[in-house]
């Protein structure tokens, strides 16, 4: 290749590079984008407390056999909403039928017995008169010299044992009705105790967990249906000590479910006692309505308002970061971007707080998303 073709190809390849260039400085420094633009301005954002929380019930019931017996039947199932005194768990009532039968059976024969004694009390007291009567006929006679003291003292005699007999007829009588108590008493505890074989629904509200299956043997204090009621839902929440100042009852609070629900509520109880190894404690948060859908336990986020601080802010979404990481904002200037760095503290859904870095009325990329520094920008048009 001669040297006028070499300087020739060089030429071209310069021109090239010069125009690509050119093409680069002008995509990146000379042409213009579209932006929303928005001035810093004086401003609210509220002040948080956050923390971790799980979804709890203030009335939670465990329906609970009271007795040793086998399960027949159970009528609710988790998930299932139940009204106060549903019958929900029958057990197997044989045995306590069996010694309720068995004590009304005895107080039968109780009451037979009472009336035998009765009777008896009655004949003492007969007998008594009769001796009574003889007695002063005996010593009046006696008197007018008809009869001997002998014949006298035989008819006392009489008079004594006729008393002592009505004495042990009466203490008979009481002996037997002291029965007919204790057996009424037997009677009224295997009548409740054949009442513990029906459980009833103790509240209104929902079967949360079902721990027992017809034919099981459950014993005494074994729960069988646990139960809450949805109207006392509300989420316990764990803050740090050094937070505690700044919450008070009846605070707004917005709580966020695992589920992806949100709901509202506020601070219903402050705990007082904190946990030696975290250094945190429980704050209750009741909920504005009960959520779609819950289980005990489940994780939730919580957001409590205590305040608000004022200051200069601008748009969440003008928020960026510079190739260092440093937080800042993009300012329109003469129409181009220029980073700035600022500092912020406090933000809401919509607009953060800067308390460096950025004056009132300096005009912000107001989503800084895709923007380049000291890059060409114009101003959206209403749509």
């Amino acid at each position: 290749m001669t040297v006028t073709s070499k300087t020739k190809t060089l030429l071209v390849s310069l021109v090239v590079f010069a125009g690509l260039a050119a093409a680069f400085g002008y995509w990146r420094f000379g042409r213009s984008i579209e932006v929303t633009v928005a001035t810093a301005r004086q401003g609210a954002v509220p002040l948080r407390v956050l923390g971790p929380g799980t979804l709890q019930a203030r009335t939670a019931v465990s329906l609970a056999s009271r007795i040793n017996a086998s399960v027949v039947e159970v009528l609710a199932d988790v998930g299932h909403s139940v009204r106060k005194g549903q019958l929900l768990v029958t057990l197997d009532d044989r045995e306590s039928s069996a010694r309720l039968a068995a004590v009304q059976g005895q107080q039968g024969a109780v009451a037979r017995n009472i009336e035998s004694a009765r009777a008896t009390v009655a004949k003492a007291q007969a007998e008594l008169e009769l001796t009574q009567s003889k007695q002063r006929r005996d010593a009046e006679l006696q008197k007018q010299g008809f009869v001997s003291q002998a014949v006298v003292d035989s008819s006392t005699a009489a008079l004594r044992s006729a008393q002592a007999g009505i004495d042990a007829a009466k203490a008979s009588l009481a002996a037997r009705e002291a029965d007919a108590t204790t057996v009424a008493q037997e009677a009224r505890a295997a009548g409740v105790s054949l009442t513990y074989t029906r459980l009833l629904a103790p509240i209104d509200g929902m079967v949360i967990q079902r721990l027992a299956e017809p034919g099981s043997t459950v014993l005494t204090g074994s729960p069988i249906l646990k139960l809450v009621d949805p109207a006392t839902l509300w989420v316990a929440m764990r803050v740090d000590e050094s937070v505690l100042g700044q919450i008070r009852v009846g605070q707004r609070a917005q709580v966020r479910l695992r589920s992806g629900e949100t709901l509202g509520g506020q601070v219903a109880r402050i705990g007082r006692q904190s946990d030696a190894a975290t250094r945190e404690l429980d704050v209750h948060v009741t909920l504005d309505s009960p959520p779609q859908q819950f289980a005990i336990d489940q994780e939730a986020e919580v957001s409590i308002t205590t305040g608000e601080k004022t200051g200069i802010v601008v748009p969440l979404a003008a928020l960026t970061k510079d190739r260092a990481g440093q937080p800042g904002v993009m300012v329109v200037e003469n129409g181009r971007t220029h980073f700035r760095a600022v500092t912020t503290s406090g933000a809401d859904d919509a607009v953060v707080r800067v308390t460096a870095g950025l004056t009132e009325g300096e005009t912000v990329v107001g989503n800084a998303s895709g923007v380049r520094a000291n890059q060409s920008v114009r101003m959206a048009q209403p749509r």
